[in-house]
């Protein structure tokens, strides 16, 4: 009997059936141990050891591997075909090492691209050893993506409260997302006219034609930049008279693309589907991992982490006999298409994404599919049959027309399309991002008859005005693209990227396109003006190529690391001396316009609007970043820093808006302006009732009635049917909440605090009840994940102002739309370290425990530091320094 070892139990049930009764298949459920959550967890004074945990749960497993593999004749390590794969069998089987179980068994590591019969046994069948490059690249990416975490993360929360955290790659990618958004604002429009004429031929047929030249030049997009220019050529089409010059009709052919990679079908998902890269990951897993199709579990499609475009050579001759078959001989090209990709640091090591069977179509398996993998698996399928296909043949016609008046000429242009065989456009038609159509599309259509030397008759000339736009916001497709372009990250780690930047609330999705916030704006000019060199885009890059080379057997992975932390720590070492004001001078001036917004007036925006003589500035506080006046605390004047509604926001001021009387208490209800936003108040004094504004509404959508709603909160819904306890209805810290004895359950928006009625807050508390929530008592755990470096249990609970982590005395609140079930150790530890932090106090030491920490796959997760500093850690500084 010998044992196998995969990744993920799905596949464990599969391959066994696959293997036999000779073969015992278990799942390591991803990585079984990674680098503890604190301090000393990599030591660049000792060359850089590195020191492994392994968490409670993948104890348990290991055991039940270590038990199967004493009584086995071999092991197979068949973990998934990348570095993280190749790292977590390289792990496996150092644990059973330390174990002692494995004596003179054979090791072996096999790799399958596809969850298939034949893949499977193909890949038993030639086994290897592990690839040390492969997992010295996968070390040194650990190593530095911790070294950078918990390093750099700490210098934002001393220099920059409410900054969560920097990363090696997702700072970079932060920076992208935020340079475009000053390119937006920096953007000046400039004025240009489309002059164009629709022209009818002797046979009564109507075209259009547009200008190309003009006053002997050629014309540009923009060449025609005002009215008055406009109106002289259009006066001139008026009364000219029309030939045409020239026809051609020019045959063309347009080739399919390559198969997709991961970012190809990332980008692809999002624009034709909307679907999130993570949320395409997580399809593409299943449909990977195999679907029960007639009671057989089956492998729908190749492994989808991959940067390479090429196709397995049976697979390509499949592809050429399903295309004969479902389209027809003339559809399959003389020879098989070869493709190379043009990505920069590809490693073209696995397949393209692509259908295991391409005889297996949509339509024959979509009654086992759930509605996003019969999507998902539709593109895939769709998209590497064509890759297979003839090219489409075009015929572009291309007519050039002479308008002359006198001895002024003009030239215009009218260009048609006609497609005369589809080829691969009949399975899949290429797209631009975001679905706008691409350049070798059909958007011409079709013209009428033209014949050169013939004269053409005027109907009508049209001038239209138009004005520059500044670039798009990136989506998440359009922004992998550019990662890839730039050779920043790689394909697996592409969605936990944009997930983080999510999570930190570092950038928004607003109408699928990635809009920074201001925290992710501060962040990001902080790490561009004290860390230059390493949101860099070309250094990321360069740090990427060296972890292929290293991968590659080409570079050592410990002097990467030593040259890199040479540098990276005496700039860390530098920002102790960093003062808050030089931040602060550095980042008003990054960040001008989003501080300091252009007013309507035209008045010095830097200028303070309440006072009139005190300068604006950035301020920092407990809760972040705000705008304040230098004349504090004479002027009190304070702004929210926000990505939109800064203006807004300034314009409103201190000087209140008013908006009626409280017909109860006649006193004034004014809308205003504060530090942490706009709000409404009654009344004036300490005593004065107040609302912020809820999420969603704007300051300028605020009228009386909405404000004495607001100020009416805490709304009497009815007393409970069980207790007689009054419930109520209003809007707290985490959102919109209905609350009976002690008991908060929030409801899904504000109009439910004032609409919701008895019988649904009874329904709304009992389920937050069902789900733990027990009042002002300790609520129950939603999950246990393990124990804290210093002991004690971390635990994630639901309170009263919705879920959070707890450890000894510290509660930490988790970021808002974060799923309490999806915390890991990591994201916790930084969580209370951050909370104990800004409390200033010292949790009681719990009774001492084992460490035990989560495993992490994400390039991007080592972002804590605990309170204490290992002796380990203060040596390493020291040591290196003086070096």
């Amino acid at each position: 009997m010998n044992v196998v070892v995969v990744e993920s139990p799905a596949k464990a049930k599969t391959i066994n059936k696959y293997l036999g009764s000779g073969y015992t298949v278990l799942a390591s459920f991803g990585h079984v141990r990674d680098l503890p959550a604190k301090d000393g967890s990599v030591l660049p004074d000792q060359d850089f050891e590195m020191t492994w945990e392994v968490d409670s749960a993948s104890q348990k497993r290991m055991k039940d591997i270590a038990d199967a593999v004493k009584s086995s004749d071999g092991l197979f390590l068949a973990t998934d075909p990348d570095r993280e794969g190749e790292a977590i069998s390289w792990h496996v089987l150092d644990l059973l090492k330390k174990k002692k179980v494995l004596g003179d068994k054979p090791v072996k590591r096999v790799v399958f691209n596809a969850i298939t019969k034949k893949a499977v046994l193909d890949a038993m069948a030639n086994p290897r050893d592990i690839d040390t490059p492969l997992v010295d690249a996968y070390l040194a990416r650990r190593a530095l993506d911790y070294l950078v975490g918990f390093n750099l993360s700490p210098v934002l929360w001393r220099k920059l409260p409410g900054a969560r955290s920097a990363g090696r790659v997702q700072s970079v990618a932060l920076r992208l997302v935020c340079d475009r958004e000053t390119e937006i604002e920096r953007f000046i429009p400039e004025e240009y006219w489309n002059i164009s004429a629709l022209l009818k031929t002797p046979r009564g047929d109507e075209f259009v034609a547009r200008l190309v030249s003009a006053d002997g030049k050629r014309m540009q997009k923009n060449s025609v930049a005002n009215g008055e220019q406009a109106n002289r050529i259009k006066d001139l089409l008026e009364g000219a008279s029309y030939v045409v010059a020239s026809i051609e009709a020019k045959p063309v052919k347009r080739n399919p693309g390559p198969p997709f990679t991961t970012s190809t079908l990332q980008q692809a998902a999002s624009s034709r589907l909307g679907f999130s890269a993570s949320r395409t990951m997580q399809v593409a897993q299943r449909l990977y991992e195999g679907i029960d199709i007639g009671g057989e579990t089956v492998g729908l499609i190749t492994y989808m982490r991959t940067d390479g475009v090429q196709m397995a050579p049976e697979a390509i001759e499949a592809a050429r006999s399903a295309v004969a078959d479902q389209f027809g001989a003339r559809y399959v090209p003389d020879a098989p298409r070869i493709y190379s990709t043009k990505a920069k640091n590809a490693q073209e090591a696995h397949e393209a994404i692509r259908p295991t069977e391409f005889t297996r179509t949509p339509d024959q398996v979509k009654s086992y599919l759930d509605s996003d993998q019969l999507r998902l698996y539709d593109l895939i399928w769709k998209r590497g049959i064509a890759s297979q296909m003839a090219s489409a043949e075009i015929e572009r016609t291309t007519a050039e027309i002479t308008a002359s008046k006198g001895g002024d000429q003009a030239g215009l242009r009218a260009v048609g399309s006609v497609i005369r065989f589809d080829g691969f456009i009949a399975a899949y038609t290429d797209q631009k991002e975001d679905g706008e159509q691409s350049d070798d599309s059909d958007e011409d259509g079709r013209l009428p008859e033209i014949n050169a030397q013939e004269s053409l008759a005027k109907q009508k000339v049209n001038a239209s005005q138009h004005f520059t736009e500044p670039p798009p916001r990136y989506s998440e497709a359009s922004l992998i693209k550019k990662m890839e372009e730039l050779g920043i990250g790689r394909p697996s780690t592409y969605a936990a990227t944009l997930k983080t930047l999510n999570d930190r609330e570092y950038v928004t999705v607003d109408k699928r396109r990635l809009v920074p916030q201001a925290k992710g704006r501060l962040v990001t000019a902080f790490l561009e003006n004290f860390f230059t060199k390493y949101v860099e885009y070309d250094f990321t890059a360069d740090l990427e190529e060296k972890l292929d080379r290293i991968s590659a057997g080409d570079l050592d992975w410990k002097q990467v690391l030593r040259d890199f932390w040479t540098d990276f720590f005496a700039q860390i070492e530098d920002t102790k001396e960093l003062r808050v004001t030089n931040v602060l001078d550095a980042l008003n001036e990054a960040l001008a316009p989003l501080v300091f917004p252009k007013r309507e007036d035209g008045s010095d925006p830097r200028i303070c609007q309440v006072c009139g003589t005190g300068n604006l500035s950035l301020k920092l506080g407990k809760y972040g970043a705000f705008v304040g006046c230098s004349n504090y605390p004479e002027c009190n004047f304070t702004r929210q820093l926000s990505s939109e509604g800064g203006a807004e926001a300034e314009a409103l001021g201190n000087d209140p808006k008013a908006l009626g009387k409280d017909p109860e208490t006649d006193e004034d209800v004014t809308l205003r302006s504060g530090r942490f936003g706009p709000y409404v108040q009654r009344g004036d004094g300490k005593e004065a009732k107040r609302s912020s504004l809820p999420k969603g509404w704007k300051p300028e959508d605020i009228d009386f009635e909405k404000a004495l709603q607001l100020l009416a909160l805490p709304r009497d819904v009815g007393p409970h049917p069980e207790t007689s306890k009054m419930i109520t209805a209003g809007l707290g810290r985490y959102g919109p909440f209905v609350l009976h004895d002690g008991t908060y359950a929030n409801v899904d928006s504000i109009e439910d605090v004032f609409t919701i009625g008895l019988n649904r807050a009874v329904i709304v508390l009992a389920e937050k009840q069902s789900k733990g929530g027990r009042g002002r008592g300790t609520p129950a755990a939603l999950k246990e994940l393990g124990d804290h470096p210093d002991g004690g249990p971390i635990t994630v609970r639901d309170g009263r102002y919705g879920p959070y982590v707890n450890w000894a005395k510290v509660n930490a609140t988790l970021p808002k739309g974060k799923d309490p079930q999806s915390v890991t150790v990591e994201e916790a530890l930084a969580l209370i370290v951050e909370k104990a932090g800004k409390s200033g106090s010292k949790p009681a030491k719990a009774k001492k425990a084992p460490a035990k920490t989560a495993k992490a796959k994400a390039d991007d997760t080592a972002e804590a530091k605990p309170k204490k500093k290992s002796t380990a850690k203060a040596k390493t500084a020291s040591k290196t320094k003086k070096s």
